[in-house]
């Protein structure tokens, strides 16, 4: 799969997500079958970029190639100035968002409140495509609302103004994440432009992957929510696309040694009193639906101590592989 002169290692993308898509969590999902990463959202305003966050949102240090950053907002001349203002900082794809259905970026007319108003999509994209000589990438939901799904029209104008790949949750912004992710629809958008369309929404698994792209026709496959606790996911999906066979549930001891890695990574980047405040969110992730998952996250919960934090990791899922040893 290539993104204007970007050739993928191969057609699945991990979706931006806010407070999860940071620099370690990308350069993880990279490393177990990504084919890109795109970064948590940028807000337009380059007034922004010197506080903290988004600092260490801009940060793409030793970051495997091409670097995907999203942006977001509601006027043109201020997207195209965040545009230009990200390739400066290393950004090899810009992606812009249009399909964030959060209330605080819809209360402001940016994310998925812009599929509300093709005239202002067309000035957005067409200003960010002329700001920058790097490729310009959407990302979208299927419409505001049942009554307007309007996803084929927006990709039309996408392509018609230089956008050189689009993303689609099958969704629309009405529906949350609530229901089933509309792949007919992501059908419709893919038959309708030329260019890379990337399905997102529900896929969570390898079989679900075979059936998106054969439902919908996609070039590719945006994972977000499933990868959480599970970046393995995107090697396991690549493995069963390339095959036929569904490659076994990775080994406790193994997932243990790649938390703590992920969590010393966490401690590095953001340092130990932020870090590991972030870590637990990712260790409840890594510890859902497990056998004693719930002691062991109110005791993470508890503990200030980063050395603490990676011994209970060790400890859990040393004893996780002790009790599957047994039952086997």
């Amino acid at each position: 799969m290539r993104i204007g002169p970007h050739a993928l290692e191969n057609n699945l993308l991990l979706a931006p997500m806010a407070g999860v898509t940071d620099r370690p969590f990308r350069q993880l999902c990279r490393e177990l079958g990504a084919g890109m990463a795109v970064s948590e959202m940028v807000a337009s305003n380059t007034a922004l970029h010197a506080t903290r966050k988004t600092v260490r949102r801009l940060d793409f240090a030793g970051e495997a190639g091409p670097v995907a950053v999203q942006i977001v907002g509601a006027d043109p001349a201020t997207m195209a100035e965040a545009a230009r203002a990200n390739v400066a900082h290393g950004a090899d794809i810009i992606d812009i968002n249009m399909g964030c259905p959060a209330k605080k970026v819809c209360r402001v007319a940016a994310g998925s409140a812009l599929l509300r108003d093709e005239n202002l999509v067309r000035h957005i994209l067409a200003a960010v495509v002329d700001a920058v000589d790097v490729p310009v990438t959407l990302k979208i939901r299927t419409g505001w609302d049942p009554a307007s799904r309007n996803g084929v029209a927006i990709a039309r104008i996408a392509e018609e103004q230089g956008i050189q790949a689009i993303a689609v949750h099958g969704r629309t912004r009405a529906c949350g994440y609530a229901g089933n992710a509309e792949y007919d629809t992501i059908r419709r958008i893919k038959q309708a432009v030329t260019i890379p369309v990337i399905a997102n929404g529900d896929i969570d698994g390898p079989h679900k992957a075979r059936q998106v792209l054969e439902q919908t026709g996609a070039d590719g496959l945006m994972i977000g929510r499933a990868a959480r606790g599970r970046p393995w996911l995107f090697r396991q999906i690549g493995h069963y696309l390339e095959t036929g066979r569904v490659a076994a549930e990775p080994a406790p001891a193994w997932i243990g040694r790649l938390v703590q890695r992920h969590v010393r990574e966490l401690h590095r980047f953001y340092g130990e009193y932020q870090g590991l405040r972030i870590a637990r969110k990712h260790i409840g992730w890594y510890s859902r639906g497990l056998p004693g998952g719930n002691g062991f996250r109110q005791t993470i919960n508890r503990t200030d101590s980063a050395e603490q934090q990676l011994l209970l990791i060790g400890r859990f899922f040393a004893k996780l592989g002790e009790t599957r040893e047994m039952a086997a």
